[in-house]
């Protein structure tokens, strides 16, 4: 029986591998266009208290890959070829969310000083993603491109095929190194805005 079952898993990884050779001719280099989306601020006072000289800021962060595919008809109506020809992605932020302690009163001087201080981080945010352009363009370009044309033998079997483009793209090593230095150029801007403290003079200067 594991002698049979050898035989048959060497069945169809070959019958795999000669599907996707018949596809390899219908890849092409892939257009890439990346875009960022439009951001909106919000403010909030949480009822529980917080740091009071420090807020917090809550990114939300978009990231999505809209997949044009060509979709090759084979002869003899032996199948498709589903391959990537275009992708519109958006990467960036969308949304901050500002939360300010419920201690500083609407508008007042300290309000003020901590939503400031606050306002730098978003800065920091939004500088990193449009500091990364070109590196994430190479990379979704450099991911698509390796990605070849994947076959199927039914028509019904496209979608699943285009889904399995999109998890191939968006797992694809470069990818996920773009986004672990992305993630780390944050922390350090961020965490430089904090070393600077320039909210604590602000808040002395409310106080005294």
């Amino acid at each position: 029986m594991y002698k049979i079952f050898t035989f048959l898993l060497s069945l169809i990884v070959s019958a795999n591998a000669f599907a996707e050779d018949k596809c390899v001719a219908y890849k092409i280099r892939p257009l890439v266009r990346i875009e960022k989306p439009n951001w909106v601020k919000k403010v909030g006072q949480p009822l529980q208290m917080m740091d009071l000289y420090h807020g917090n800021v809550v990114a939300t962060l978009v990231d999505e890959y809209n997949i044009v595919v060509n979709i090759d008809e084979l002869p003899d109506n032996e199948g498709f070829c589903v391959g990537i020809k275009d992708i519109n992605a958006t990467i960036g932020y969308s949304d901050f969310l500002v939360k300010v302690d419920m201690r500083h009163k609407l508008d007042s001087c300290s309000y003020k000083a901590v939503l400031a201080h606050e306002g730098e981080h978003i800065t920091a945010y939004l500088s990193v993603i449009d500091d990364f352009q070109n590196d994430l363009k190479k990379s979704v370009y450099s991911a698509a491109n390796s990605i070849i044309p994947i076959f199927v033998k039914n028509e019904e079997d496209i979608a699943d095929a285009i889904d399995d483009l999109n998890n191939k793209l968006q797992t694809h090593p470069d990818m996920i190194l773009v986004k672990q230095k992305i993630s780390a150029e944050e922390e350090l801007r961020n965490a430089k805005v904090d070393d600077e403290n320039k909210q604590y003079e602000e808040l002395l200067k409310c106080n005294g």
